[in-house]
């Protein structure tokens, strides 16, 4: 018994990890659009209006970042705009792997090594999804 309950934590870690890095492109809308709900909820708008407005923030926000990635031509600012992508993104890395790492590691010390090595994983794989982005006319990748 005590077996397969290591397999399912096991299992359970790679399905959290798959997730965090499938979904770590999108950190930046998820920021902006609870942050949206947020406000609209403050407002007033109630809980189903403040979702509908959280939506179309995060969705304006992933669009504008493509369109962005897409149209422009300086170096710099697609890379400013990918910045402004994996920020986010390396501090869910850090967080979520502290949140497993702490409950593995007793020693502090490496436990912040091991949160750090997470964060630099999560912001490379980010910028490498961002990079290979396809565009909306299916060419090709978008390409830093």
């Amino acid at each position: 018994m005590i077996i397969f309950s290591i397999l399912g934590c096991l299992a359970a870690i790679g399905i959290f990890c798959w997730l965090l890095f499938t979904l770590a492109v999108f950190a930046l809308p998820f920021l902006l659009g609870l942050t949206a709900v947020s406000w609209a909820y403050g407002t007033g708008a109630g809980w189903i209006g403040a979702i509908v407005v959280g939506l179309i923030a995060a969705g304006a926000i992933f669009a504008i970042g493509q369109f962005l990635l897409i149209v422009a031509r300086p170096l710099w600012l697609k890379l400013l705009v990918a910045f402004a992508f994996v920020a986010p993104a390396v501090v869910a890395g850090y967080a979520a792997t502290y949140g497993i790492v702490k409950h593995v590691l007793p020693s502090q010390t490496w436990q912040l090594i091991f949160s750090g090595a997470g964060a630099i994983a999560v912001g490379i794989v980010t910028f490498v999804r961002l990079a290979t982005l396809p565009e909306p006319s299916g060419r090709g990748p978008v390409g830093l």
